[in-house]
């Protein structure tokens, strides 16, 4: 009887070694940010043995955030102006309206945070835009058709040139992922897009060829508009030493123009969600896998070290949360980051 006990005992072992969390997830593009740390993340707790994801690339993180919220999915990089929108029940989730879209915004929880993604301008250099500050009659590949990123495209070509889409310049809108061809195809004078860095868009981009890229001019930048464009929610500051700007494009027919020595610009600030009600030592085991796997994060890929991704302190400002946008982090990750010594703002705690 022992000896039978014990075989089964022996055999069951390595199933409930192997035995992790199945997750569903929904991820941005290849070549993006969000993209980058969302298979690196599976990578991860993969290795950890924590649980498994199953990403479904080329999302629309509109619907991915309500999918999340729902709890039809498991979970999303967020760009957090779309938590905020919802919880308004305004812009894309318009249909949901202001009481049902508050219900579900409190269904949203962060597990961590990152800002990686920087608004910039850009031209080809054999149709050049002689001055970025007076682009009327241009047409501007300025986002896809809704979402975070044609909000700041929007804000971008604003706060540049005092013009709104349709209203002194042709705003261009494409899902994601005819981004690229329809630039390279000549559909537009000019775009803006939230990138990361080095952005493979932009090189897919360039080599079609030889392209320069602008941050925001500082005197901009520092006017009351560019100051609310940057608290705006779903905004974070991004500021970048020039030289790891151009470092980071070399070998690339890429021109970066900035007035000082930083490239400087405003951020869609992202937080990963997930539901609040996922199992709080899931949770705190997923964010302890993502702690722990900080090296391989920032050295995967030449982005990595400009993923800004929160691995120590959270101060939720910096981070694009705690104003305007009031969301919270999940107990398990606030549990897995103090844990691991760090401090978490009580803004942040739900």
């Amino acid at each position: 009887m022992k000896k039978t006990i014990l075989g089964a005992a022996l055999a069951l072992a390595p199933v409930a070694a192997m035995a992790q969390a199945t997750l569903t997830a929904e991820t941005t593009t290849p070549g993006s940010t969000p993209h980058y740390i969302d298979s690196t993340l599976a990578a991860v707790l993969d290795s950890a043995g924590v649980a498994t994801l199953q990403i479904t690339e080329g999302a629309t993180l509109t619907n991915s955030v309500q999918a999340v919220a729902e709890g039809r999915l498991d979970m999303a990089p967020a760009p957090l102006i779309l938590p905020f929108l919802l919880s308004k029940g305004i812009g894309p989730y318009a249909g949901v309206g202001p009481e049902e879209g508050a219900a579900l915004a409190e269904n949203i929880r962060v597990i961590f945070f990152n800002a990686g993604s920087a608004q910039m301008f850009a031209y080809y250099n054999n149709n050049p835009i002689e001055d970025i500050r007076k682009l009327e009659g241009k047409r501007i590949w300025n986002g896809p058709p809704r979402g975070a990123a044609l909000t700041s495209g929007r804000a971008m070509i604003q706060l540049l040139s005092g013009l709104k889409d349709g209203e002194g310049y042709e705003g261009i809108q494409t899902p994601w992922p005819d981004t690229v061809s329809t630039i390279t195809g000549g559909g537009a004078d000019a775009w803006t897009i939230p990138e990361g860095l080095p952005s493979g868009r932009e090189i897919a981009i360039a080599a079609a060829g030889g392209i320069t890229i602008f941050d925001v001019p500082s005197d901009l930048l520092a006017s009351e508009l560019g100051q609310q464009i940057m608290a705006a929610p779903g905004h974070a500051p991004y500021s970048v030493p020039v030289e790891d700007f151009r470092a980071a494009y070399a070998g690339n027919d890429i021109t970066i123009v900035t007035d000082d020595d930083t490239f400087d610009s405003f951020a869609t600030a992202f937080g990963q969600i997930v539901n609040a009600s996922l199992d709080e030592q899931l949770v705190y085991d997923i964010t302890t896998a993502y702690l722990e796997g900080e090296s391989r994060f920032i050295e995967g890929s030449p982005r990595g070290p400009f993923a800004m991704m929160s691995f120590g302190d959270i101060d939720g400002v910096s981070q694009g949360a705690c104003g305007a946008v009031q969301i919270k982090m999940h107990p398990g990750a606030i549990r897995a980051f103090e844990d691991a010594g760090h401090s978490v703002a009580d803004c942040l705690r739900p």
